[in-house]
Order: C-alpha cells, then sequence, then structure tokens
C-alpha cells in the first residue's frame, strides 16, 4: 500500500460511488454555479445561527450523496469528516443525523483530501463496503472564529481569502461505476514563519509544493500524466508562489492545466469581495465534487490530482505570536466507468 515516502496505492481503487455538493449565495453567483447540485439563496440556510448552518450544508450534503450513490443510511459503514470549527462541531453534529460509525477528522482547509484519503484507505482494506467523506464551511462562522465578528465590518487587504459557504460530500465505495481513487499523497508539515492570517496563500503555498514532489517521486510520475492539477485554495498570491516553488525542485507546470480551487470558484472581477479569492474546507470539496467530477463524468477528464491545503492554525496560537503551521494532502483519482 506505502509507494515511496509519503504515498499511499490503493490496490483496489476505491470508486467515488456518488457525490454532492451545496453551496451559499455568492458561490452560486461564481462561475461553477451549474455545477452544484442546490445553491441556497440565503448566507442564513434558514437557521438561527451560523453554526446550525454550516452543520445543515453538511447534512444536505450527504444525504445528497447517499441518493446519488443509490445506498441507504443503513448501509453506510463510516463516516469521516470535519471542518473548522472548535471541536469540528459541524462533522461531529450532522453524524448524529447521519447514523455511521465516525471518524472525526481536521486538516483545515485541506480536510476534504484527508477525509476522502481516509475513506479510500479504509475501503481498500476492507474495513468498510461504503465510507462517507464529507466537510463543511461557512464564511460567517469563519469570519467569527479566527477573525473579527462578522457584523464589524473590518477592512481587509489584497491578500485576504473568502472563505466559502459550502459543503462537499463524496460516498467511496468498495465496488460500482464511477471515478476511482488511485493514490494519495499525504503531507508533511511546512512552516516558513508567516504569522498573517490575511495572507493563507503564503503560509500553505510551501505546504502544496512539497507534496505535490514527493507525489511525483513516490509514483513516479510526472505533471504531465495528469489532464488536470489543481490545489486547494491557495487563490492568487499563493498559486502563483507555488508555481516558483516548483520550479526550484525542477518541477514544471508549462504542460499540465494547472489550477487553484480558490480561483476556481469565484470570478473575481465580478465579485471583488472574495479579494485574492476563496478558501474554506468546503473550497476544494465543493471544486472537486461538483466540477471536477462533472467534467470527469463528461469524459474531458481522465485523471486529475488534487492537492487540498490547510493552515493548521487557531485563534489562541495566532493570539500568542505561533506562526502558522501548514499541511496538503494529495488524492489521485482516475475517469472509471460510467
Amino acid at each position: 500500500m506505502l509507494i515511496g515516502a509519503q504515498t499511499w496505492e490503493f490496490k483496489s481503487k476505491p470508486v467515488i460511488l456518488g457525490a454532492a455538493t451545496v453551496v451559499g449565495p455568492e458561490e452560486g453567483q461564481g462561475p461553477l454555479s451549474s455545477d452544484f447540485d442546490f445553491v441556497y439563496d440565503n448566507l442564513e440556510i434558514d437557521e438561527k445561527t451560523w453554526e446550525k448552518a454550516e452543520r445543515k450544508l453538511l447534512e444536505h450534503a450527504s444525504s445528497l450523496a447517499l441518493v446519488h450513490a443509490g445506498i441507504s443510511k443503513d448501509q453506510l459503514q463510516l463516516f469521516v469528516g470535519g471542518d473548522l470549527m472548535n471541536q469540528i462541531i459541524s462533522a461531529t453534529f450532522a453524524a448524529r443525523t447521519i447514523g455511521a460509525p465516525y471518524l472525526g477528522v481536521f486538516g483545515a482547509c485541506s480536510t476534504s483530501m484527508e477525509s476522502l484519503a481516509v475513506a479510500a484507505m479504509v475501503v481498500d482494506a476492507g474495513g468498510a463496503q461504503y465510507a462517507l467523506a464529507a466537510t463543511a464551511s461557512h464564511n460567517c462562522t469563519a469570519e467569527k472564529q479566527f477573525r473579527y465578528p462578522t457584523e464589524y465590518g473590518s477592512q481587509k487587504p489584497p491578500t485576504a481569502q473568502y472563505t466559502i459557504t459550502g459543503s462537499g460530500a463524496a460516498v467511496v465505495a468498495s465496488s460500482g461505476s464511477g471515478p476511482r481513487i488511485t493514490h494519495a499523497t499525504i503531507g508533511k508539515i511546512q512552516d516558513l514563519g508567516v504569522k498573517d492570517p490575511f495572507n493563507m496563500g503564503e503560509a500553505m503555498a510551501p505546504a502544496a509544493a512539497d507534496t505535490l514532489v514527493a507525489h511525483f517521486k513516490d509514483t513516479g510520475r510526472t505533471p504531465e500524466d495528469y489532464d488536470l492539477i489543481v490545489t486547494g485554495d491557495l487563490a492568487s498570491v499563493g498559486h502563483a508562489i507555488v508555481s516558483d516553488l516548483l520550479k526550484q525542485d525542477g518541477v514544471t507546470m508549462e504542460k499540465t492545466a494547472f489550477n487553484d480551487c480558490g480561483l476556481m470558484i469565484y470570478d473575481r472581477e465580478k465579485q471583488p469581495f472574495v479579494f485574492a479569492g476563496g478558501s474554506g474546507c468546503g473550497c476544494s470539496a465543493v471544486v472537486t465534487y461538483g466540477h471536477i467530477l462533472k467534467r470527469m463524468k463528461r469524459g474531458e477528464l481522465n485523471r486529475v490530482l488534487i492537492a487540498a491545503t490547510g493552515a493548521l492554525m487557531s485563534p489562541l496560537s495566532y493570539q500568542q505570536g505561533e506562526s502558522i503551521p501548514c499541511i496538503a494532502h494529495a488524492v489521485s483519482i482516475e475517469r472509471g466507468e460510467n
């Protein structure tokens, strides 16, 4: 299963049997709006608190993923999930509704691929026939917890990113038709001393570069072996930095479609409030489980690599002057039978 130093190779190639995405109003006005399963027209998601709204997003996406997979909650044998909230309360409280054995994970914005990698590992090892991987984020919960109260309306620099409101979920199965999960490269913590919580792209870019280089080294693959490689929410600042870091390591992306989920989800000209681009646990989840998987289904992509990134800070660590440790986890997905 382990190849090289950091990569899991899944011999059985677990299948993404069904996936779903639900988003908020700003995401529904972006360029990928037609690829989402459901768009809410209000940030409250018809709930009384932002935190309850985030949980509802996760529950909604998870229930739709089960429908798309053609299985019931009773057939689900594992739920792997996480979010940005303290004690990952969105995923944990959603687990009450989902009712399956639960593993809570935290990788900040990398949680989408961390949960997918863990679910695929368990299925590949025979620990479950059906496993759900899901995560969510909400702009107002993240602002409230990590920065300033939403009502404060603080000014932000151009390097800041906009936490997306949305949730993505995928049912990973041991058999069936759909995209196949072939590899997962588990990242190492990278910390180059960045302390600015309004510059996540700069902080996370080294982690993305380190994991991508490790993936290519472990698998013997090159960027040209993929139809699309995307990083998770590095946005405009981090995406430029990771390209430079990869060049320094001898990895060039000129012949490969190379993008970032934080750049894909919004139109920065028409939606200037997102500043450098999108971020959040739901960012790479909704782009991958919505837009990218739909492109694979249409036959436009045969093999993709998703390298989701996460800044593993907390309000407490920031207040104590700590720098920001970052991580990136990469998952390779190949087009399977429809």
